[in-house]
C-alpha cells in the first residue's frame, strides 16, 4: 500500500466518528458550564439577548449578525477556557510567558464583547429606522 492510500484511509470519517465527535463537543460544553463561571455568565447573556435579536424589527441579515456576535462571545470564551486549562496543566507554576498567553486569550474574549457591543449599537442606532419600527410594533401590541 502506498503512503497516499494510507492517508486517504485516515481521512475517511464514518458516521460513528461523527457521532463520537458530537458527543465530545457536548461533553466539552457541559464541562465549561460546570467549571467555568465566565462561560456561564456569557451564556446567560446570550440566552437573554438572543430573543431580542429575533423579535427586533430588523432585517434577517441584521438579526443573523446580532446573534452571530453573541455566539462569538461564547465561542471565544470556550477557547479562552481551554487555553487557560491547558496552561495550568502544562505549567502549574507561575511563569511570565504563561501569564502572557492567558492574558492574550482573555483579550480575545474582551474583543469579542467589544465586537458584539459595536454591532448592536450600529444596528440599533437611533438614526436607523429601527426605533420607529419598535415604537410602531409596541403601539400595535397595546392597540395604539
Amino acid at each position: 500500500m502506498s503512503p497516499e492510500s494510507d492517508n486517504a484511509d485516515l481521512k475517511r470519517r464514518s458516521f460513528r466518528n461523527f457521532i463520537a465527535s458530537v458527543r465530545y463537543s457536548i461533553e466539552g460544553f457541559f464541562a465549561a458550564l460546570k467549571h467555568e463561571p465566565s462561560f456561564r455568565e456569557d451564556l446567560l447573556f446570550v440566552i437573554l439577548l438572543t430573543p431580542f435579536a429575533i423579535i427586533l424589527p430588523v432585517n434577517a441579515v441584521s438579526t443573523a449578525v446580532m446573534i452571530g456576535s453573541l455566539f462569538l462571545i461564547i465561542i471565544v470564551e470556550l477557547l479562552n477556557s481551554a487555553i487557560e486549562w491547558t496552561i495550568d496543566y502544562v505549567r502549574p507554576e507561575k511563569h511570565p510567558l504563561a501569564k502572557r498567553v492567558k492574558d492574550m486569550a482573555s483579550a480575545a474574549v474582551f474583543l469579542s464583547w467589544l465586537n458584539c457591543i459595536a454591532i448592536w449599537i450600529i444596528l440599533l442606532w437611533p438614526s436607523n429606522a429601527v426605533w420607529h419600527r419598535i415604537e410602531d410594533m409596541v403601539m400595535s401590541w397595546f392597540g395604539g
